[in-house]
C-alpha cells in the first residue's frame, strides 16, 4: 500500500513538473509537456488518472488565479475555484477515458482525448495541449509533423515509450540547438504597448491621437499591427479620424475593436488605412467568463462577447492571407489548425495582457503563436500590450 500510494505521489509530481515547465512561457520547453502521456498511461486506476491529469493542468494554468484577481481587483478567491472549475473539462475527459485495458485501446484512448480537447466543446477549454510541441520538434513539416507528433504522444501510452521518449529527447536536443524564431513579414511590423488597463477603456481623441503617431512613427509602405481592444468602441468616427490621419503616409494598421450592439459585442481586428477601414476579423473563441457567457442568453439576458467558432479562419491584407489569433485563441488548437487548412501566408497573434501582470501568460501565448509559426514555417507579427 505504502508503495503504490509513493508511486502515485511521484507520477503527480512529474506531471504537475511537465505541466509546469512545459507551459513556462519558453517555446523550446514546450516539449516537457509531451511526457503528460506517458505519466497518464501509468496511473493504476481512474482516479489516479484523475489526479495526475488534474496535477499537470492545474500546473500549466497557474497563473490564472492571479489573472483573474488583477481583471476583476479582487481578492484571490475567485480566480482559485476558476481555476479548478476550468480544469475540469480536462480532467473529466482524460479520467472517463483511461482504461486498465491491455494492447492499443489505451492508446486509442489517449488519442480520442487529444481531439476531444482539441475541438469544441470541451477544445474551448484546451489549454496546454502537448500536441503544440509540434512547432519545436518538427518545424517546417507542417501537417506531417503534427501527424508525427501525434504518433509519438500515442506511442507514450504504450511499452515502447521509453523508445519514443528517447526520440524525441534527441529530436528535442537538436531541434534546440538549431532554432530560429519567427521572421517578420515583409513590410510589417508588431507594436507591443504598455498603456496597463486604460487601453481599450479610454477611447477618447487624445488615446487615438497616441495611437495614430505610434502607426505613423513606422516607415511608408509599412503594416502596423497593434494589440487587441486598442481602438476601444468601434465607430465611424473613429474609422474618419484615422484615414485622415494616415493619408499620404502609405502606412496600413491592423488594431483590435470592439463592435457594440443590443444583443452584446463583437471582438474584432480593422484595417485602417488612407482608403478607408475596414472590419476584417471577429474573434473566433474569447475568453469564457470574463468575455463569452452563453448561460446569459439561456436565462433571457443580453450582453458579452460573441463566439464566431468557425467563422473567418484567414483574412486578406494587400497580398497577404493571414491566420488571426486574438488572446484566448493563442492557447487553443483549433483556432489555428482551422486557419492552417487555409494555407495563410502570415500568422497575426495580438492580445491586450495587463491584467496578466505577475504571471507568465503573455509569455505562454507568445510561445505557443511561435510554435505555430514554426511548424507550417510561416511568418509571425505579434502585438501586446501590458
Amino acid at each position: 500500500m505504502h508503495r503504490e500510494f509513493f508511486q502515485m505521489g511521484v507520477l503527480v509530481a512529474l506531471s504537475a513538473g511537465a505541466g509546469w515547465i512545459g507551459w513556462s512561457g519558453h517555446v523550446l520547453l514546450l516539449p516537457v509537456a509531451a511526457a503528460f502521456p506517458m505519466l497518464w498511461s501509468l496511473a493504476r486506476t481512474r482516479l489516479h488518472a484523475a489526479v495526475i491529469s488534474a496535477a499537470y493542468f492545474l500546473a500549466a494554468s497557474r497563473g490564472l488565479p492571479q489573472g483573474v484577481a488583477n481583471f476583476y481587483s479582487s481578492d484571490i478567491w475567485p480566480g482559485l475555484l476558476l481555476w479548478l472549475v476550468a480544469s475540469s473539462a480536462f480532467v473529466a475527459v482524460y479520467a472517463v477515458l483511461w482504461t486498465d485495458r491491455k494492447g492499443w485501446l489505451k492508446p486509442l484512448r489517449y488519442m480520442a482525448a487529444c481531439f476531444v480537447m482539441a475541438v469544441p466543446p470541451f477544445g474551448i477549454l484546451g489549454w496546454a495541449h502537448p500536441i503544440t510541441a509540434a512547432g519545436v520538434l518538427f518545424p517546417g513539416w507542417g501537417w506531417w509533423g503534427l501527424a508525427v507528433m501525434a504518433a509519438g504522444l500515442v506511442v507514450m501510452t504504450t511499452p515502447y515509450r521509453p523508445a519514443a521518449a528517447m526520440t524525441l529527447t534527441a529530436l528535442w536536443l537538436w531541434c534546440a540547438a538549431e532554432w530560429t524564431p519567427p521572421i517578420l513579414p515583409t513590410s510589417w511590423t508588431g507594436v507591443d504597448l504598455e498603456m496597463g488597463a486604460s487601453l481599450g477603456r479610454e477611447f477618447d481623441l487624445k488615446r487615438q491621437q497616441e495611437l495614430i503617431d505610434v502607426a505613423r512613427a513606422q516607415p511608408p509602405g509599412t503594416t502596423v499591427v497593434l494589440p487587441e481592444s486598442a481602438l476601444g468602441f468601434w465607430t465611424p468616427t473613429v474609422g474618419r479620424v484615422w484615414q485622415r490621419a494616415l493619408t499620404d503616409t502609405g502606412i496600413t494598421a491592423i488594431a483590435g475593436a470592439a463592435i457594440v450592439d443590443s444583443q452584446g459585442y463583437d471582438n474584432v481586428l480593422v484595417k485602417l488605412s488612407a482608403d478607408g477601414s475596414q472590419v476584417l476579423y471577429r474573434e473566433r473563441m474569447p475568453v469564457p467568463g470574463s468575455m463569452w457567457q452563453p448561460w446569459r442568453a439561456w436565462i433571457g439576458d443580453q450582453g458579452g462577447a460573441r463566439a464566431h467558432f468557425f467563422a473567418n479562419p484567414v483574412i486578406d491584407i494587400g497580398n497577404q492571407r493571414v491566420a488571426p489569433l486574438i488572446c484566448y485563441e493563442q492557447l487553443l488548437v483549433w483556432p489555428f489548425l482551422q486557419s492552417a487548412l487555409h494555407r495563410p501566408d502570415a500568422i497575426v497573434a495580438v492580445g491586450n495582457g495587463w491584467w496578466t501582470a505577475g504571471t507568465a501568460i503573455i509569455d505562454i501565448q507568445r510561445a505557443s503563436s511561435e510554435a505555430w509559426a514554426r511548424l507550417y514555417d510561416l511568418p509571425l507579427v505579434i502585438s501586446f500590450n501590458i
